[in-house]
């Protein structure tokens, strides 16, 4: 019996935390990681997220992975939290789940990607 990605989605979203654009700031304060998985085009046209660590997805688990000759400088507390975000959060759902994998105990992604921090950002 083969699965759609729908189910996949659902699969990876429940073994992982959705946090919303209100919840953002918080995270970061409390020093958690939020990684912008969007390709440059994607980025270029719906803008930038203040904050973020840009890792594309296609790298993602080697830059984040601890043991990882090519992780980024800052990466290897698998209790920090870790907010992945991408357009529109079904990509992000999938790639936190890996994290999760990698051990990630707090990954987590972003409700509605950036579409919805960037909307939640215009009427604060």
């Amino acid at each position: 019996m083969s699965v759609t990605v729908d189910d996949l989605v659902e699969r990876a979203r429940r073994r992982i935390r959705r946090v919303g654009p209100h919840e953002l700031e918080g995270l970061v304060a409390e020093g958690g990681l939020v990684v912008d998985i969007r390709p440059a085009e994607q980025r270029r046209a719906e803008g930038a997220l203040p904050g973020a660590v840009v890792v594309e997805r296609n790298v993602l688990e080697w830059r984040l992975d601890p043991h990882s000759d090519h992780r980024l400088p800052d990466v290897g507390d698998l209790q920090r939290p870790v907010v992945v975000v991408c357009s529109a959060g079904y990509a992000s759902s999938l790639a936190a789940a890996s994290l999760a994998d990698l051990g990630y105990e707090r990954a987590a992604d972003l409700v509605g990607g950036y579409q919805a921090w960037s909307e939640w950002f215009a009427r604060r």
